[in-house]
C-alpha cells in the first residue's frame, strides 16, 4: 500500500483521550477481518473427519483439501496491497467480506470434493486480503504511542475467531448427537459448521461502511479536505491540520511506490530487511501452530480421545490462545516486541519437546498411557500460550512496522505471502508426517522453535516506540 506513515509530530505521537475511544472502534472494526481470518482458518477443524468419510479419501488427498485454502491466502496476501492502493482500504475490506460470504455458502453446500476445494480457495483469498489490509490500515490510523496495542487487535481478533469457531463447532456437534455427519437443519453437521461463517462475514461488510478511509490513501488520491476531517476524528482538533497534511505529503513525495523488483538486493536476492520479514513469517508457521487449530480434533481422536471431548479440548486451547494474546497486548508496548518473541520461543521449545516425548509412547487400548496423555494435553496448552503471548502478536506488529516507508507495502505483501506458503507446507504435510511418526513430527517443530531464538537475537531489531518513518 502507499505510505503508511507521516513525519513525527506531537499531535501524531499522543492520542487525545476524547478521540482514543473512536480510534479503538475503528481499529476493532478493521480487525473484524482478523476475526474472519481466524474463524475461517479454524472452522475446518470440525469437518476434517466428516469430509474424509463422506468422500472416502486418504490422508494425502484430505490434507490437500484442508490446505488448499492457504494457496488462496498467499495470492490474496500478495495482491491485497496493490488492490488497496488503487481502490482504497475500505473497498478492499468490502471485497473480502463478499468473498467470505460466498465461500461460506459454497462450502456449506458442496456437490463434490473439487468444488468444496474451490470454495475453500475463494475463502482463502479473502483471508489473505484481510491479513494484509487489517494491520496496514490500523497502523495508518493509530498514534505511535498506541500503535503496538492497536496493531495487536488483529491477532486478538484472529484468536477470538478461532475460539468462537471451536465453540460453535462443539455446540453443533452436540446438537447433532456427537456425529459430525449427523443431520442438522436439513444438512450434515459439518456443513452447518462451515455455513455459519455467513453471519460474521456480513457483519464485517456492514462495519466497513462505519469506518473512515485511511487519510494516507485519501491524500495519495488528492482528497485533502476529506483527509483533514478524518485526521481530526482520530487525532483531535488541537493539531494543525494543514501542517499534518503537509507532513504526510512531504513523506509521500520523498517516497515512490516500490515495485517487486525494488525489494531485490541488486540481484536475485531480496534486501536483508525483506528476508528478515520472510524469516519471521516462516518461523511463526514452522513451529506447527496451525496444526493445533486445523487438526487438533483429529489429533486428539488419534490418541484415543472421544470425539466430543476432542472438540472441547480444541475449544480450551483456543481460550488459552486468547489469554496469551491479551498478555501480549498488555506488554507489547511495555516490554517490547523482541523480548516477547524470545520469551515465547523458549516456552514453545519446552511445550513442543514435552509433546514429542508424550507422543513417543505406544498406545494402550487405542489411547496414550494416562501420564503421557495428561502431559500431551498440558504441553499442547503451554505451547499455544507461549505462542500467543509472543509470536502470534509480535510478528504481525513487526510486519506492520519494520519496513522502510517506500518498501512497506510490497515487502509486507511478500512476507505475508511467505507466511501463507509456510502455513500451507505445515498443513499439507501434517497428516502424512503424523502417520509416519507423530513424535518425530513434533521434534521437527521443536527444532524450528529453537532455531527462532538465534534468528531473533541476531537479525531482528526492536521497533517499539519508533515512528514508522524511522524504520529502515
Amino acid at each position: 500500500m502507499a505510505s503508511t506513515s507521516q513525519a513525527p509530530s506531537s499531535g501524531a505521537r499522543t492520542a487525545h483521550p476524547d478521540h482514543l475511544g473512536h480510534v479503538i472502534f475503528i481499529a476493532a472494526a478493521a480487525a473484524m477481518g482478523g476475526f474472519l481470518f481466524g474463524y475461517d482458518s479454524s472452522v475446518i477443524n470440525g469437518a476434517v473427519e466428516a469430509i474424509r468419510h463422506r468422500y472416502d479419501v486418504g490422508s494425502a488427498v484430505l490434507a490437500q483439501v484442508i490446505a488448499i485454502a492457504l494457496i488462496g491466502c498467499a495470492i490474496g496476501a500478495a495482491t491485497a496491497g496493490r488492490i488497496a492502493d488503487r481502490i482504497g482500504r475500505i473497498r478492499c475490506m468490502q471485497i473480502a467480506a463478499v468473498l467470505f460470504t460466498v465461500s461460506a455458502i459454497g462450502s456449506a453446500l458442496p456437490f463434490a470434493l473439487w468444488d468444496l476445494a474451490m470454495w475453500r480457495v475463494i475463502g482463502g483469498f479473502a483471508i489473505g486480503m484481510a491479513s494484509v489490509i487489517g494491520p496496514a490500515y490500523i497502523a495508518e490510523v493509530s498514534p505511535p504511542a498506541y500503535r503496538g496495542r492497536l496493531g495487536s487487535f488483529q491477532q486478538a481478533a484472529i484468536v477470538i475467531g478461532i475460539a468462537v469457531s471451536q465453540l460453535v463447532n462443539w455446540g453443533l456437534l452436540n446438537a447433532a448427537g456427537g456425529d459430525q455427519r449427523g443431520e442438522l437443519m436439513g444438512l450434515e453437521a459439518w456443513q452447518v459448521m462451515l455455513g455459519v461463517m455467513v453471519i460474521p462475514a456480513v457483519l464485517y461488510g456492514l462495519l466497513s461502511f462505519a469506518i473512515p478511509e485511511s487519510p494516507r490513501f485519501l491524500i495519495s488520491v488528492g482528497k485533502h479536505e476529506k483527509a483533514k476531517r478524518i485526521l481530526e476524528e482520530v487525532e483531535g482538533k488541537d493539531i494543525d491540520l494543514d501542517a499534518r497534511i503537509g507532513e504526510i505529503e512531504h513523506a509521500m513525495h520523498r517516497e515512490e511506490k516500490a515495485s517487486f523488483k525494488e525489494l531485490l538486493g541488486g540481484s536475485f536476492f531480496f534486501k536483508p530487511i525483506v528476508w528478515i520479514g520472510i524469516g519471521l513469517s516462516v518461523f511463526q508457521q514452522f513451529v506447527g501452530i496451525n496444526v493445533a487449530f486445523y487438526y487438533s480434533s483429529t489429533l486428539w481422536q488419534s490418541v484415543g480421545v472421544d470425539p466430543t471431548d476432542s472438540f472441547f479440548y480444541s475449544f480450551t486451547t483456543s481460550i488459552i490462545n486468547i489469554i496469551g494474546t491479551v498478555i501480549a497486548m498488555i506488554f507489547v508496548d511495555r516490554v517490547g516486541r523482541k523480548p516477547l518473541a524470545l520469551i515465547g520461543s523458549v516456552g514453545m521449545v519446552i511445550g513442543l519437546a514435552l509433546e514429542a516425548w508424550a507422543f513417543s509412547f505406544d498406545l494402550v487400548d487405542g489411547k496414550l498411557p494416562a501420564t503421557q496423555g495428561w502431559v500431551a494435553l498440558i504441553a499442547a496448552h503451554v505451547f499455544v500460550l507461549f505462542f500467543a503471548l509472543s509470536w502470534g502478536v509480535v510478528v504481525w506488529v513487526f510486519l506492520g512496522e519494520m519496513f522502510p516507508n517506500r518498501l512497506r507495502a510490497a515487502a509486507l505483501g511478500v512476507a505475508a505471502c511467505a507466511q501463507w506458503i509456510a502455513n500451507w507446507a505445515i498443513t499439507a504435510s501434517f497428516p502424512s508426517l503424523a502417520e509416519w511418526n507423530l513424535s518425530g513430527t513434533y521434534v521437527i517443530y521443536t527444532i524450528f522453535a529453537a532455531l527462532s531464538i538465534p534468528f531473533v537475537l541476531k537479525f531482528v531489531k526492536e521497533t517499539k516506540g519508533k515512528a514508522l518513518e524511522e524504520m529502515g
